[in-house]
């Protein structure tokens, strides 16, 4: 089912509507517990976090103004290399070209500010998966970094 949604820069009103909708991602996908960006502790703080050189964060809004998720790109450790972060819709927005729309934007910023783009996910969340291949992501088995989400197991990585 097609919806309209808005897409925007993440902003402070924003920052509860995405907490909870990653919480909820994560309830529903088995992975509240540590880590995972469940025990993320800037969670709730994403409008700071994101408005730092090289780092951006999206929001997605129906259109009653209702936020429905969201992705983030923010640099990791190893140079030229950004991470897509934090990348949840809530169920009702799955299925409706929006995940599509939030990367594309993603990937232009990625492309404008590094050379290669990185995801961890869980190996339950297959659906996400495919869609990262779909978007031109390959799997790998070594990590190029080390980061906090020591139980995402499932890796891919993008040259841009």
């Amino acid at each position: 089912m097609k919806a309209d949604y808005t897409i925007r820069c993440i902003e402070p009103r924003d920052n509860e509507a995405v907490e909870k909708i990653i919480r909820s991602c994560l309830i529903e996908l088995g992975g509240d517990h540590e880590g995972t960006a469940w025990a993320d502790p800037m969670l709730g703080r994403f409008s700071e976090v994101y408005s730092a050189e090289g780092f951006r964060y999206w929001v997605a809004e129906d259109v009653g103004g209702k936020v429905v998720g969201g992705c983030g790109i923010g640099p990791l450790d190893s140079e030229g290399l950004c991470e897509l972060q934090k990348m949840y819709l809530l169920p009702e927005a799955r299925g409706t070209g929006l995940a599509q729309k939030l990367m594309k934007l993603a990937l232009e910023f990625a492309s404008e500010h590094y050379t290669r783009c990185y995801i961890e996910t869980l190996e339950n969340m297959t659906a996400a998966q495919r869609f990262y291949r779909r978007c031109g992501f390959v799997r790998i088995y070594d990590p190029p970094v080390r980061t906090e989400h020591y139980a995402c197991g499932v890796r891919y990585i993008k040259e841009l």
